[in-house]
């Protein structure tokens, strides 16, 4: 809510921030001429004449980041209903959690407060990067949940800030990079239940062999035989790819039960957590572009340009499984290129309509 009125008021540059991921090779001034003319076609009034770019940078300033992330978090959700069997395994909400880093304008301020990765010889990245972690619905590619943080901040420690708004009924996939005691058992009071690929160090102390080979065990924090155990179950299982050395699996999950899902179906499900490196995939390569870096200079904007892009992906994937509902078709057969470009073209022609054309 503003208290003065402007040529570039917080609505128009929150849609502004949602723009530049759509054209993320735009100048300010093409994405904003873009976007307003739509805005004045659907409002009903005569197009806003464009601001110096100094103007816009100004007024994406004022905004700042937290209103981009109040609008996907109120916005953002699972998409599949009860009826999308494919989403769902034993009647829980194939969830999966994982990482991805994008590189930030190379600036002393981005540089300072994201980091940079390694490289080589002892030398640094030629960008910082900043890291984001992220909650994404198996069956949709919907990123629902997410934290930015610096490239230093490790995986585990950002995965804090959403693990807590897990929910029973979801089935929460992850890799073993997020599978410690603390984190996994955090997660396991939230009521959801788990998949986790087991970490290395991890030692359960088994319980009892169930009958599709699983078992039960105890899990407690290393170091720590007082603390009260956590029951999980263990699946132990590998994978025939014709290589000369199979890689071994271990995974553990809070569905103690093989009745409700057994040991196969489990380790057939586990599969889908690569779900989510397609939803990341979708957003860096092809929405953001290959190889393009995030233009903000500044820590806030570099936040506020993320928030945006995740608005962005969120919204391309809800018109996607509309459409995919609409047809009767699978999900999975629509494609997010074309749903991408299809957005853009539409965002770009809605200057073209004619005011007869108005519903």
């Amino acid at each position: 809510t503003e208290q003065r009125h402007r040529s570039l008021p917080a609505r128009v540059m929150a849609y502004f921030s949602i723009g530049m991921a759509l054209h993320a090779e735009g100048s300010y001034e093409d994405v904003l001429a873009l976007l307003t003319d739509g805005l004045s076609w659907a409002a009903g009034e005569e197009p806003l004449k464009v601001p110096s770019k100094s103007a816009i940078f100004q007024a994406r300033a004022r905004l700042g980041a937290e209103p981009l992330e109040a609008l996907f978090r109120r916005v953002a959700a699972p998409l599949a209903g009860p009826g999308d069997t494919s989403a769902y395994l034993a009647g829980r909400r194939l969830i999966a959690i994982d990482g991805m880093c994008l590189d930030v304008a190379d600036t002393a301020e981005n540089a300072g407060h994201f980091g940079r990765p390694g490289v080589n010889k002892g030398e640094q990245a030629a960008f910082p990067q900043a890291r984001v972690v992220a909650l994404a619905e198996c069956g949709s590619h919907a990123i629902f949940d997410a934290a930015v943080g610096a490239y230093t901040t490790p995986e585990n420690t950002l995965a804090r800030e959403i693990i807590d708004r897990l929910a029973p009924g979801m089935l929460v996939l992850a890799d073993r990079g997020f599978c410690g005691f603390p984190l996994f058992s955090r997660a396991a009071a939230t009521g959801a239940d788990l998949l986790w690929r087991a970490n290395s160090t991890m030692r359960p102390r088994h319980l009892e062999t169930l009958g599709d080979d699983s078992w039960l065990a105890e899990l407690r924090p290393a170091g720590n035989r007082q603390a009260e155990p956590l029951v999980i179950r263990v699946i132990d299982y590998t994978i025939d790819d014709g290589r000369p050395n199979d890689e071994a699996y271990r995974l553990f999950t809070t569905i103690l039960d093989p009745s409700e899902a057994s040991a196969i179906d489990l380790a057939g499900a586990y599969a889908q957590r690569w779900e989510i490196e397609g939803a990341f995939d979708e957003l860096k390569t092809h929405q953001r572009g290959a190889r393009t870096v995030l233009r903000s200079k500044s820590a806030a904007l570099v936040r506020q340009e993320i928030w945006g892009h995740l608005c962005c992906h969120y919204a391309i994937r809800t018109l996607m499984w509309e459409a995919a509902d609409h047809a009767g078709v699978a999900p999975d057969r629509v494609s997010f290129v074309a749903a991408l470009r299809i957005a853009r073209r539409s965002i770009s022609a809605a200057r073209d309509f004619p005011p007869s054309a108005r519903v």
